[in-house]
Order: C-alpha cells, then structure tokens, then sequence
C-alpha cells in the first residue's frame, strides 16, 4: 500500500496524487489518501479541502489506523504502541519526506508500504503514466448549464486560457513571502506573444479575483471573463484544460489546466520567476516545451 498525504489546493492535490499514482501503478499496490490535513487546523489564509473526490481518481480515503501505522506515530497507551510495532515488523514501512523542490528519482524506486509526504511538482514523477493521469484527473460529472456553453464556445475558437493567482498571494504574509503575483508586465508580453504567434487567438480569463483581471488586465480582441464557478476549481480546471494554449500565473492549478490540454502543438506561457527566492531551482516543474518569459 501507498499512502500520500494531502495538502493545499487543488493544483497540489493533483501533483501529490499523481506522484503516488505512478509508485502504486509500479508496485501494483493500493492508493490510499491521507486527508487529515483537511479536517485539522490550518495555518494561512485561504481554508484548503479535499478536492480530488471531483475528479475520476481510483484511490480511496487512508483509515487512521493506515496513516498511523505508515507514519509511525507514537501514542501515551503503551499497548497501542506495541500493535502499532508488531504490525510495522510484520508488513514494513517506510516515511519519504520531499527533499528539496527538484525531482528525486529515489521516490520511484522506493519500496511498497511507504508514505509519502511533500509536494512533488514535476511531471516528470508521473510522465510513465501520463494517458492514466489524464483519465483520472477528467471530471466525474457532465457539462452543464454556463459550463457546456462555454466549452462549446472554447472548442469553436482559437481558444487561450489565461490565469491570474491573486487570493492568498496577496492577502497571506506567510504566502506572500514565498510566492509573488505575476504583474501586469507578465501578462501583457505574454499577450503579445499569443499575437505574434497565433491567429484569431479568443483569451478566457480565469481567476480567484475575477474582479481585479476584469479591472486591469485591459487585453485588446476577443475576451471572456470566467467568474461564476465559485467553490468549484474543478469545473474551471476543466474549462482551461479545452483550450488550446495558455497563458498560466505562478500557480499549480493553472499548471495542471495547462498541462491537461492534450493538443500537442499547443502554445503554453509560463512565468520565468516562480519564487520570490530566485536560488529555488524550477527547472524541473516546467515542461520543456513550454515557454518561460
């Protein structure tokens, strides 16, 4: 059995998933999902939930008796801590924390019956299992109502996704250290490149501050502002991942939209600085074939 903890948003969830997916599918072993980062405390400014159970994943909720025994936790009770050893000696166990932001190739070759725990944003942790991926991060549920009308309208045009990440960017100190917002300078050279690039590009603004992109991003040409599926990223993640190119923030989720696009001549735009801290090496979270600017 494989157990991953879960934690942040969707775009994280995805990237954690994807990770243990391709070490279960390896192993030919059991997911299962530790989601007590969900129903505990947590720190920062934007409240975080499971939202995995959206999408078409084969892997079930860990029990706390799985997570004890795989994260070897300690208890007052002397004889829960003797079942707890007598079942780690029988079955194994092993605890593999992420070491630095690159790719560890030493997570694949790890053994079963291991927990896993950090965050794992390279696709090159689950590039084997790509086709898998893809069909269990589709949406569980059909298009409906202003969803099946924009998808229609996406498929019909030279279609570009673009992503704005504000929310705990801004409003969270702790955040806010780690990740600054792409500016408007991002977004403008991206736009001219699309221009230079594509024709008739149609640009569907995606955001969790739709109100700020609608006040300042000011694009020239076709554009529709994306703002009515509030608590429910899935059904945006959806919408960007039809479009045929991208322009994504500094985010994991707009990553994922990007990423899930299967068109392989497809246009992604990606911003170069990623981190405040520009010693943080990302070299391996952005695909070869996207470009950075």
């Amino acid at each position: 059995m494989i157990i991953v903890k879960l934690m942040g948003g969707l775009g994280n969830q995805m990237f954690q998933y994807a990770a243990a997916r391709c070490l279960s599918k390896r192993h030919g072993t059991q997911l299962k999902l530790d989601v007590s980062f969900f129903e505990g405390e947590q720190s920062g400014n934007t409240k975080r939930r499971f939202e995995l159970d959206n999408l078409c994943i084969t892997a079930a909720k860990a029990s706390r008796w799985e997570v004890i025994t795989q994260r070897n936790c300690k208890f007052e009770n002397q004889l829960e801590n003797a079942l707890v050893s007598l079942y780690q000696r029988v079955v194994g166990h092993t605890v593999y924390c992420e070491k630095s932001f690159n790719y560890d190739p030493q997570l694949l070759t790890l053994p079963d019956n291991v927990y896993l725990e950090g965050y794992w944003q390279s696709e090159h942790y689950f590039a084997e299992i790509k086709e898998v991926i893809r069909k269990e991060f589709s949406v569980r549920t059909p298009l409906t109502g202003r969803n099946r009308e924009l998808a229609e309208e996406i498929r019909s045009v030279n279609a570009v996704s673009l992503h704005v990440r504000r929310g705990d960017y801004v409003l969270d100190a702790k955040t806010s250290a780690m990740h600054e917002v792409c500016d408007l300078g991002y977004y403008r050279r991206a736009e001219e490149r699309v221009v230079q690039t594509l024709k008739h590009p149609h640009f569907f603004i995606f955001s969790d501050d739709p109100e700020w992109a609608e006040e300042n991003l000011k694009l020239g040409g076709a554009v529709v502002y994306v703002s009515h599926n509030v608590d429910e990223a899935h059904e945006d993640l959806r919408l960007m991942s039809l479009c045929r190119h991208h322009i994504i923030a500094n985010s994991s989720f707009s990553w994922w939209g990007a990423w899930l696009a299967p068109l392989p001549y497809k246009l992604v735009i990606a911003p170069k600085r990623w981190f405040r801290d520009p010693v943080i090496d990302t070299s391996d979270l952005i695909p070869s074939s996207w470009l950075r600017i």
